[in-house]
């Protein structure tokens, strides 16, 4: 049965503590000032839309409303004119246009076509002695004024002028500066309000965030409205499980290695404490070389998974991918394992298809893949049961696959999800039955993934467990996952 491997968390980086917010911000580039002047400027270019859309209407609202109003007396004195006798007109004129240029209306009396005082113009005259009543703006003494004119029997008639309001534009505007304030108010109040809202969830994620560089794995967010923020904690609360989760497969990895590493020295330590003590007999010092040279060519093995493992991830990691052909490197494979392989009495097999089964990779590296599990297979599988070593095309996409199978105790379903973990098979099997150091499988698989392969745990036919690893024919995706 192969290694059991556990996932290794990269161990953790002491980085100088840092809050959740940092001193001395500038005002303009926090989120809550940002979210007041956005605001604010909503609500000003609001106002001022709507200024420009209601100003001119205003402006013509209250001129309407002057020609409205001068219309209403011009009605009135022709009413008054016109019901009086000829001779009684003069005095109740007189009486009428004094009550009006108080209100500031000039009043022109038109009698027999004629005005009673310069400044009307000629066609408007005409116009009114002619039985035409006059509503508009006219020019009357060189400036532009409102004009109400009602005709009178008799070809008489009565005009009243008005100037226009001295500007309209800034009487409007006097009265919008009031709305303006309050519309610039409410942005900023609702800013603030907005701002405060859409912070607070952002500064607690980020007081999170602080406390789980800290090593504070225990942190959780609250998980609240709207959707993105509601986003962020569960992102924020899966890192921290995914930390935590992690670092205690670090702690026990680390605890699986250095068990594995005391095994060794501890048996290297005490021959060599007896040698030094003189207690072994000189006919025995052979055999206890033996046995502190092959303790300590586990130890190296151990060693030097650990440093493949740490350098695999590097980017300079050595791979030299060629063409290969996967059925002779699994020949070669048979050579090596066969005889090991009879010595525990296990029988060894070899299945190719008989033709040559190209494919792109660096044959050492997959070689290294090979010989690994092959090992993992004959650590477990006992004498009797078979291990297999099988080659076969990939199928149109190009490429091989190479097998291994074992007749050993093989895996579980929830063996099968863990089994490329650094350690993970390693802690559940470790005084069941014969295990390795935990690291094999997890190297196995890393080199495959760098080969630009993939490789899968199942079952064996043969009643233990099978590990396909298929190799590509492209030479561009063993260069891209290099």
């Amino acid at each position: 049965m192969p290694e059991q491997p556990t996932v290794p968390m990269p161990p953790t980086v002491a980085m100088p503590p840092t809050g959740p917010a940092r001193s001395g911000r500038r005002p303009g580039r926090t989120l809550t000032a940002r979210a007041v002047l956005a605001t604010c400027a909503v609500a000003l270019v609001s106002v001022l839309v709507t200024a420009l859309v209601a100003v001119p209407l205003a402006v013509r609202g209250a001129e309407r409303r002057d020609q409205e109003a001068l219309a209403a007396q011009a009605r009135l004195a022709a009413d008054v004119l016109r019901v009086r006798p000829v001779r009684q007109r003069d005095g109740a004129g007189d009486r009428l246009i004094r009550q009006l240029r108080q209100q500031q209306i000039d009043v022109y009396v038109i009698r027999d076509g004629r005005a009673d005082r310069p400044g009307l113009p000629r066609p408007l005259v005409t116009r009114v002695a002619g039985g035409e009543n006059v509503s508009g703006r006219r020019l009357v003494e060189g400036q532009r004024r409102l004009v109400e004119a009602r005709s009178l029997p008799g070809g008489d008639g009565v005009v009243l002028t008005r100037a226009r309001s001295a500007a309209p534009w800034r009487q409007v505007l006097r009265g919008l500066w009031l709305p303006l304030l309050a519309g610039l108010a409410a942005g900023a109040a609702a800013g603030l309000l907005l701002a405060r809202r859409l912070a607070r969830p952002i500064r607690t994620a980020a007081t999170a965030a602080a406390r789980l560089r800290a090593g504070d794995r225990a942190v959780r967010v609250p998980v609240e409205p709207p959707d993105e923020v509601a986003d962020l904690a569960h992102a924020l609360n899966g890192l921290a499980a995914a930390l935590a989760t992690s670092e205690g497969r670090q702690r026990e990895f680390l605890l699986s290695v250095s068990h594995e590493l005391r095994t060794p020295l501890t048996a290297i330590r005490g021959y060599a404490e007896a040698l030094a003590d003189g207690v072994i007999e000189a006919d025995a010092v052979p055999a206890t070389g033996r046995t502190v040279l092959a303790e300590a060519e586990h130890l190296d093995r151990l060693v030097r998974d650990l440093l493949a493992l740490a350098r695999l991830e590097a980017v300079d990691f050595p791979l030299e991918p060629v063409p290969v052909d996967l059925a002779g490197l699994a020949a070669d494979a048979e050579r090596a394992w066969s005889g090991r392989c009879a010595a525990l009495g296990v029988p060894f097999r070899l299945e190719t298809p008989g033709v040559p089964v190209p494919a792109y990779t660096d044959p050492g590296r997959i070689r290294q893949v090979v010989d690994g599990l092959l090992e993992n297979a004959l650590r477990v599988v006992p004498p009797g049961a078979p291990v297999v070593l099988a080659v076969r095309p990939a199928g149109p996409a190009g490429g091989g696959v190479l097998e291994v199978r074992d007749g050993g105790p093989g895996f579980t379903d929830d063996d099968l999800r863990v089994a490329f973990e650094r350690g993970a098979l390693h802690e559940r099997y470790r005084g069941v039955r014969k295990v390795g150091s935990g690291l094999g499988l997890a190297l196995a698989a890393g080199l495959v993934r760098r080969l630009g392969g993939d490789i899968a745990a199942g079952h064996a036919p043969e009643g233990g467990a099978a590990f396909t690893v298929r190799v590509p024919a492209d030479p561009y995706a063993a260069r891209t996952s290099a």
